[in-house]
């Protein structure tokens, strides 16, 4: 399917997969913890554990510093260690160290010339700051977090939340996310336009993320190629 986007005002974004490279930022904070405990680390195999016990501990109202730490305790005892606390701590703050990827600024500038853009993410509010700071020159008409709405995708309240608070028909909307659990899989059940950005291609199964199946309208590599396609 093609979009019309002379048709579209607001593109609403996940962050976390989609802005800011997770999964870099993950296994470098992880790698760290299994060298404290002399185990070895192997990336595939320790996102797949981060995809499974993430989800896993996501309770409504629970900061995602919290549950990055409950994670950081399962993962260790999947992997036989046992994380201190402080490991467990620095494991709930490491989004500061997650890195955009290389086109996310350029291209969300480009398109925020164009459209409104709005966040929609499983964070606490003062940690996607600390990510947005990353993001130099790029301004968000509203930015909804899982504090605010207190409870975490594939839950979506952040969808509703922001249909409100944006004002527009929802057919002025495109939602650009790299999980399809996460983000195409509640989207498309409210009638959502949404694009895949697919950085990982194949069936854009992620290490961090699980399995889901949706259908997205669009499917890109990039957020330069969103770029180049809608402008």
């Amino acid at each position: 399917m093609t979009i019309d986007w002379t048709q579209v005002r607001t593109l609403t974004f996940d962050c976390y997969g989609t802005i800011i490279d997770w999964e870099t930022g993950i296994a470098n904070a992880l790698a760290t913890v299994f060298d404290n405990h002399g185990v070895e680390f192997v990336r595939p195999a320790a996102l797949s554990a981060f995809a499974k016990h993430e989800h896993a501990v996501e309770v409504d109202g629970m900061s995602y510093r919290s549950v990055l730490a409950a994670t950081m305790t399962l993962i260790g005892t999947e992997f036989g260690f046992e994380p201190s606390g402080k490991e467990c701590a620095d494991f709930g703050s490491s989004v500061s160290d997650w890195p955009p990827y290389p086109d996310s600024a350029r291209a969300l500038r480009t398109l925020g010339a164009k459209f409104e853009l709005v966040i929609l993410s499983n964070i606490d509010d003062d940690l996607f700051a600390l990510s947005a700071a990353k993001l130099k020159g790029v301004e968000f008409s509203h930015v909804v977090t899982a504090q605010q709405v207190g409870s975490y995708k594939p839950n979506p309240a952040h969808f509703h939340v922001g249909l409100e608070r944006i004002g527009r028909p929802q057919s002025e909307i495109v939602h650009v996310a790299q999980s399809l659990f996460h983000d195409h899989v509640p989207a498309k059940a409210m009638g959502f336009t949404t694009v895949w950005i697919n950085r990982q291609g194949g069936d854009g199964a992620s290490g961090a993320t699980p399995r889901a199946t949706a259908t997205p309208d669009l499917e890109l590599s990039d957020l330069e190629s969103l770029a180049r396609s809608a402008t």
